[in-house]
């Protein structure tokens, strides 16, 4: 038993990394999918195996000792040739896969994302799926603190995360935004209803706006692309959305108008992001399909009742 006591596992170096990131024993246990107390015997039996204190547990937040300072450089190593040599094992082929864990932004809900999954998992035969879907902001985060592989969001005009070579980026789509209004109403004569600035996309809208000088006077700001369909169709107003978020709310197609800009163009591209040279060629294999069912099953059907959304919603 001392023998065992005294080993240094792959395990609980990922448990301290999660523990060290997070500064919390319990949002590590979240991250990990595993309980606060498995995180902390795994701690006390690494701190156990090095003969040294790694966390500082006294506190809130956790906090990394001198010791686990060190020890943290080498283990982010560790982590990430294991990571390597999984994806080496795999032969760089989805085939070889065990687990992928995938977050994707809420556009693709009702028809990509699980058509996509179906795909995988046809290639994948003893693969687990772990899917999160969110905000594109909480899914970079969860990438850059390694709670998920693959990522598939909207792009920042400015990354907030500094330094992004840690990650490598396949361009997937571009798409512009859209106004859109009740059928045969004048936008002039309409307050906006603004999508969230709690989100990219609603960020995006709004500094765009400002650029523009536009100063639109707005009663609603909604994180839902049906309830503000909804409220334009009833005539509540008119909005600036994206096609593919037409496209989640198409049960309101037949009754709002769909238009330019009534200023300056602005459009924003989508990618797949994966931590750089850790699956290898998987992260491509993955955007290629994904590119295929984009086309199919968003652009193709906007641009058959938009024609004028060409050239800008497009697959890169």
């Amino acid at each position: 038993m001392a023998e065992a006591e005294g080993r240094v596992t792959l395990w609980g170096i990922e448990v301290f990394v999660a523990a060290a990131e997070e500064g919390s024993i319990s949002a590590a246990a979240r991250r990990l999918g595993v309980s606060p107390s498995a995180i902390s015997q795994q701690l006390s039996g690494l701190e156990a195996a090095l003969g040294t204190s790694l966390l500082d547990r006294s506190g809130r937040p956790v906090q990394v000792t001198p010791a686990g300072a060190m020890f943290r450089r080498h283990a982010q190593i560790i982590l990430n040739a294991a990571s390597e040599a999984r994806a080496e094992l795999a032969m760089s082929d989805l085939a070889g896969m065990t687990t992928l864990r995938l977050g994707v932004i809420e556009d693709f809900d009702s028809d990509v994302t699980p058509r996509l999954l179906s795909l995988l998992a046809q290639d994948l035969k003893g693969c687990r799926f772990l899917l999160e879907t969110g905000a594109s902001h909480r899914l970079l985060d969860q990438l850059e603190a390694r709670a998920l592989d693959v990522v598939v969001a909207a792009d920042y005009t400015t990354d907030p995360h500094g330094d992004s070579s840690w990650r490598e980026v396949h361009p997937l789509m571009s798409e512009p935004f859209v106004a859109v209004c009740p059928q045969g109403a004048r936008i002039e004569d309409l307050p906006l209803i603004q999508y969230t600035a709690r989100h990219l996309m609603g960020r995006q809208i709004a500094a765009h706006l400002v650029r523009q000088g536009v100063r639109l006077g707005h009663r609603f700001e909604l994180d839902s692309y049906a309830a503000i369909m909804a409220m334009v169709a009833g005539g509540e107003g008119w909005t600036i959305l994206t096609p593919l978020a037409l496209h989640q709310a198409r049960a309101f197609r037949a009754t709002v108008e769909v238009r330019p800009l009534p200023f300056a163009p602005l459009e924003r591209t989508l990618s797949l992001s994966a931590r750089e040279c850790i699956l290898r060629g998987v992260p491509g294999q993955i955007a290629n399909r994904l590119k295929a069912l984009i086309a199919e099953v968003v652009i193709a059907p906007a641009l058959a009742d938009h024609p004028w959304l060409a050239p800008a919603l497009r697959v890169l």
